[in-house]
C-alpha cells in the first residue's frame, strides 16, 4: 500500500469559520516533547476553551517525557496529573506501573483518584485505545487525544478486537494495532465529543467534549480533517496478527 497525505492547499474549506479554527491551531502548531505539533496545539486548544482544574491522565506515558502529550504541560503550565505505562518504562514514582484496559479503567482511575471531569486524557497504548476510551462511562475528560491507525480507507471504522491482554510487538512493527480514526469519530460522536484536530504529520486525533466547544464555533468535518488517502484500487486491508481480527464498529 502506498499512501499519500492529502494536499492541505486543496483541502482548505470554503469560508472562514471552519477554516478559521484550523488555521488557528495548525498555526499554533510546535514541539516541546510531544510527537508532533500537538504541544503548541493543546495549549491553544485550552486557551479557546479555558483550562479548568489543569488535570490530565496519559497512558501509555513511556517514561512520562518521551513523545509525550502532556510533559510541557506539567513541566512548564502547572498541569498535574496521572501517568500510566505498562512497560518496565514506567518508574513507579512519576510514572505508575499498570496495564490498562476496558475492565479495569474506571477502578485505576478510582483508585488513584482522578477527577471526574479532568481536562485531558491521552491514549496511546497501540491496541485497544477504543475499547478503553469506550468503556469510560462515570468520567467524562474535557479533551481526549488519541493515536489512530492510518492504514485504512477514509470512511473505514474498524478497530482490532478486544482483547485484554493485547500488547504491543515492540520487536516487530506491526500495522495490526489501534482503531481507524473513522471509528474514533464514531464513538466520538456517541459519547457526545466533537473530532477538534489532526495532526498533519502524525497519527493523532483530538475530540472535544461538546458542552466545553464555545457556542457557535463551526469545526471542519471528518472528511476535511482526514489527512490521509489510499488508492481504492489494489487496496490491502492492514493484516492482523496470529489470533487477531478487525471489528467494523
Amino acid at each position: 500500500m502506498i499512501g499519500k497525505r492529502r494536499d492541505e492547499e486543496s483541502e482548505k474549506v470554503a469560508g472562514g469559520g471552519a477554516n478559521a479554527w484550523r488555521e488557528d491551531l495548525e498555526g499554533h502548531a510546535g514541539q516541546v516533547y510531544s510527537q508532533g505539533g500537538e504541544d503548541g496545539v493543546l495549549l491553544r486548544l485550552f486557551e479557546k476553551i479555558g483550562a479548568g482544574q489543569r488535570s490530565f491522565v496519559e497512558f501509555g506515558a513511556w517514561d512520562g517525557l518521551h513523545l509525550s502529550n502532556t510533559a510541557n504541560l506539567r513541566l512548564h503550565h502547572d498541569w498535574s496529573g496521572l501517568l500510566l505505562e505498562g512497560s518496565d518504562r514506567a518508574d513507579g514514582e512519576l510514572v505508575r506501573r499498570a496495564h490498562v484496559d476496558a475492565e479495569n479503567i474506571e477502578s485505576l482511575f478510582d483508585d488513584f483518584e482522578v477527577p471526574a471531569g479532568f481536562d485531558l486524557l491521552s491514549i496511546d497504548i497501540d491496541g485497544n485505545d477504543y475499547w478503553v476510551w469506550r468503556a469510560l462511562g462515570r468520567y467524562r475528560p474535557r479533551v481526549v487525544i488519541v493515536e489512530y491507525n492510518v492504514f485504512f480507507m477514509p470512511e473505514t471504522a474498524k478497530t482490532i478486537a478486544y482483547d485484554a491482554n493485547h500488547g504491543w510487538d515492540k520487536e516487530n512493527y506491526s500495522l495490526y494495532h489501534g482503531a481507524s480514526l473513522a471509528a474514533f469519530h464514531k464513538l466520538a460522536r456517541e459519547k457526545n465529543y466533537t473530532l477538534v484536530y489532526t495532526e498533519p504529520y502524525c497519527p493523532n486525533a483530538i475530540f472535544v467534549c461538546d458542552e466545553a466547544l464555545p457556542a457557535g464555533v463551526e469545526i471542519p468535518t471528518l472528511a476535511e480533517w482526514t489527512r490521509w488517502d489510499w488508492p481504492a484500487e489494489g487496496y490491502v486491508e492492514p493484516a492482523v496478527q496470529p489470533g487477531g481480527r478487525w471489528v467494523e464498529v
